[in-house]
């Protein structure tokens, strides 16, 4: 069995939406998946805003990151902010999340970056001891909050 990681390619496209899918049937969020192939397309190939690392065994595409640059004032430089983390459920226990992150972490450092982070919803409980045997610390004392959807364009105008 070979262990490799690969770049997203453009001709990617549709695997990295799919697997956007499958992640997001696992965290029971399909129905709010909006996202498609020219979207994706678009904001990862052309304006560049996010970039997607794949586990391979031998060859075959089994997990996937998808992060993006994000940067701290109080550090004075960029970090690595992991969006999506997801190895499909047959090649789990194998590795490829540590090693995705491991890889993650490697070009954190790399790139000069000062940190990486991610959230976790508060019921994924396998994935929190999985981050926490890693050496994550969760934010304490911080709230994430949002605006999307009709309330930002309401706050645009």
């Amino acid at each position: 069995m070979e262990f490799g990681f690969r770049f997203a390619e453009r001709k990617d496209t549709a695997l990295i939406l799919q697997f956007i899918r499958e992640l997001a049937d696992y965290e029971k969020m399909l129905h709010e998946v909006v996202a498609d192939e020219g979207t994706l397309e678009e904001w990862i190939f052309d304006r560049k805003k996010a970039e997607v690392i794949f586990a391979l065994e031998d060859g075959r595409e089994v997990g996937f990151a998808l992060f993006f640059h994000n940067f701290s004032t109080f550090l004075g430089r960029a970090g690595i902010y992991l969006e999506d983390l997801y190895v499909r459920p047959e090649y789990r226990g194998r590795g490829y999340g540590k090693a995705l992150l491991k890889k993650l972490a490697a070009l954190a450092v790399e790139r000069g970056c000062g940190r990486l982070e991610w959230w976790c919803l508060d019921w994924n409980r396998p994935s929190i001891d999985f981050y926490l045997s890693l050496g994550a610390e969760p934010m304490k004392d911080w709230t994430v909050y949002r605006i999307a959807g009709e309330t930002l364009q309401n706050l645009a105008r």
